[in-house]
This record gives C-alpha cells, sequence and structure tokens, in this order.
C-alpha cells in the first residue's frame, strides 16, 4: 500500500511552527504566574498536543517548522514519537517566515496550511474543514483568532501580499489581511473564531475546558 493512503489529502501538507521551548523565550507573557520554566513546559504541552491530534487525524503528511532551527532536541523528540519532517523556519518578521514556508511548500505542488503549536481550540474537525476548502477551490483559508490575528491560514497558491508590511502581534492582522485579499482578488473562506494560549486569561480558559474534560461523564 502506498503510504500516502492512510491520507485523506496525501497531497496537501499540515505546517506547524514552533520556537524551541527554552525558558523565559517562549510564553513571556504566562512567566509571571508559572516562572519561565513553567511557561517553557506548558508550550512543550501545547505543542505536543497539536503533533498529537494532527497525527490521529491522519489528513496529510505533518511538517514540524522550528525556529531558530529544528536541531533542538525537543524537535527531534518530536519528530520520533510522530512522524513529522523537521523544517528550519527562515529569518526575519512572522509574516516573512510564513510566506517563506508556504509557497516554498505551494510551489512543490502542495496545497498548505499553517497553524502554530499552541493553539488550543484547533481539533481536527477544524483542520479537516480547512483542507476541504482548498481542495474545493478556495485560493485562500483562513482560521480568524479572538484577539484579532488568525490561528490558521492556508494557501493553494502563492499570496506574497498578505504577509508584507502587516503590524503581527496586534489586533489588526485579520482586517489587514482580509483587506489585502479583496485587494488582489483572491477568494477565501474562514472557519469558526478560534485562540491561542497567550494570556493569563487564556490559561485559565484551557483549565476550564481541561477539567470539564476530565470530568466524569
Amino acid at each position: 500500500m502506498n503510504n500516502n493512503d492512510r491520507y485523506a489529502f496525501p497531497s496537501a501538507r499540515l505546517l506547524i511552527f514552533a520556537k524551541a521551548p527554552v525558558p523565559g523565550q517562549v510564553k513571556t507573557r504566562l512567566a509571571g504566574r508559572l516562572g519561565p520554566r513553567g511557561a517553557a513546559e506548558l508550550y512543550k504541552k501545547l505543542l505536543r498536543r497539536t503533533l498529537a491530534m494532527a497525527a490521529a487525524a491522519r489528513l496529510c503528511p505533518l511538517e514540524l517548522w522550528g525556529a531558530p532551527d529544528a536541531r533542538h532536541g525537543f524537535f527531534i523528540a518530536c519528530q520520533r514519537d510522530y512522524g513529522v519532517r523537521l523544517r528550519r523556519q527562515s529569518s526575519g518578521d512572522l509574516g516573512r517566515r510564513i510566506h517563506h514556508a508556504l509557497t516554498r511548500t505551494v510551489n512543490q505542488g502542495h496545497p498548505a496550511v499553517v497553524i502554530g503549536g499552541d493553539c488550543a481550540s484547533l481539533g481536527g474537525a477544524e483542520l479537516r474543514d480547512a483542507f476541504r476548502q482548498l481542495a474545493a477551490g478556495s485560493d485562500v483559508l483562513l482560521g480568524p483568532a479572538a484577539d484579532g490575528g488568525y490561528v490558521l491560514i492556508g494557501l493553494n497558491r502563492p499570496a506574497p501580499t498578505l504577509f508584507q508590511n502587516i503590524a503581527w502581534g496586534t489586533p489588526t492582522v485579520l482586517e489587514a489581511t482580509r483587506r489585502r485579499l479583496r485587494r488582489a482578488g483572491l477568494n477565501w473562506a474562514e472557519l469558526p473564531i478560534g485562540w491561542d494560549v497567550d494570556t493569563p486569561a487564556d490559561l485559565q480558559r484551557l483549565r476550564r475546558i481541561q477539567t470539564r474534560s476530565a470530568a466524569p461523564k
């Protein structure tokens, strides 16, 4: 049996962006509550949860794009545990890095979706919907975030203007991206609003969900 036969969208690729989990360099807004090491441990748990979910969904081959490179021991362990291919993020701001990863992948003939490793709201159903939308012909697929950014973006073809001169990390990212899409004449679809675990309020929300999930049914 061809190895790709186990995937629902074998020609597509899911690109998972992650930083090396170095204390003091990840989830810094949570370090006041969890401490630098605690925040880094949370980041690792979130990334493992994302990788396990994506692997179990069997939608397409997975790629873990690491920063500053893919050589950190934690990334190597993730490659072993989840069968992901390791890639190195390019230099530059977030837009340049996403553009590089998507363009490289799409130019190789693969519709591609980028997500962060820490998006607690994304599950297999949302990812499946994203790849369905791309397979149905959408140029771009967006997963809006509650903070005004997005938790997911997918492309069928290169769209460099979506990533240039964007104020990353601000509440204007999503609306600025929509304006670029309109100006470029691209058709796009959107998923329901999602959220990342970035702030103490996000952490409380995550813990409430985990408590409900663990409660006896």
